[in-house]
């Protein structure tokens, strides 16, 4: 595997496969990698040839208030996993290599990004939006590997990348889950023990709602109102947000019909600590 920190560098090598007919894959990360993010190299290494994976903690997707000075880092570890999957090139720029002197250039999807984590979070989505568009004019992929657990952040992204006639393919991979159902995350790290266990609340409000809609209920109210109830039997959880959104709008349902898809959305912190998880319907 190469490290490059040079985005000149990488766009020329992109280049240069490209014109030898190779199809590139890109899993863009912010490191401190885990099982979710192998799982999205694997399938990039399915679909095409040549695999670039980038880490780089994005400071314009982080609020002030947000844990960016504290977001969990091992790159020695990082890069020994890559190097067992067999990647062939990994994207590890500064910031400065990013975002220019001056910089004054950012990229916001509009409608989709009103709701739900943009609601909660109101400059998230336009760094998440710009840094990706960054990064694929960087690396140039033919396809781009995001995990469903974000799964309005790979909406958003899907949006961008039609929108602008992106030539990038943007593949959203199932969630990847521990062995009790808590959805991996890197920020899995910063739960204690007894926090760790009660995280697994998440996942059981979320199969409680698939199993009311199962049922026969489709009111989201009443489906809701359950999962709050199962979720407030744990005296660490915090809900920041709960609902059942369009599976491509994302905008938020009341009553659900029979044949059309869904996200069930959890945002809730336990402790301190911010988690996120859906299923979809």
């Amino acid at each position: 595997m190469k490290t490059i920190t040079s985005a000149s560098e990488i766009q020329s090598l992109s280049r240069r496969l490209k014109s030898s007919g190779k199809s590139i894959g890109f899993v863009p990360t912010m490191g401190f990698l885990h099982e979710g993010h192998l799982s999205l190299i694997r399938e990039s290494k399915r679909k095409c040839d040549v695999i670039f994976v980038s880490i780089f903690v994005n400071p314009t997707q982080f609020a002030p208030s947000e844990d960016l000075s504290e977001y969990p880092s091992d790159l020695q570890k990082d890069k020994n996993l890559l190097e067992e999957e067999n990647v062939d090139f990994l994207f590890l720029p500064g910031e400065s290599e990013i975002y220019i002197r001056n910089f004054q250039t950012y990229v916001n999807v509009e409608h989709l990004t009103r709701q739900l984590e943009g609601e909660k979070r109101p400059t998230h989505f336009r760094g998440v939006t710009t840094v990706v568009n960054i990064l694929f004019n960087c690396v140039m992929p033919d396809f781009a590997f995001f995990g469903q657990k974000d799964a309005q952040q790979a909406a958003v992204i899907n949006q961008m990348v039609k929108d602008l006639k992106m030539p990038t393919e943007v593949v959203i991979c199932p969630i990847v889950r521990e062995e009790d159902g808590l959805a991996m995350s890197s920020r899995n790290s910063y739960l204690s023990k007894s926090e760790r266990q009660d995280a697994l609340i998440l996942n059981k409000a979320l199969k409680l709602g698939k199993e009311k809609i199962k049922s026969g209920e489709l009111r989201a109210n009443v489906i809701l109102s359950e999962m709050v109830e199962l979720l407030n039997t744990v005296s660490s959880a915090r809900l920041d947000y709960i609902n059942i959104v369009d599976a491509e709008s994302f905008e938020k349902q009341d009553d659900l019909v029979l044949g059309n898809e869904y996200y069930l959305l959890i945002a809730c912190y336990i402790g301190k600590t911010r988690l996120i998880d859906n299923i979809r319907l």
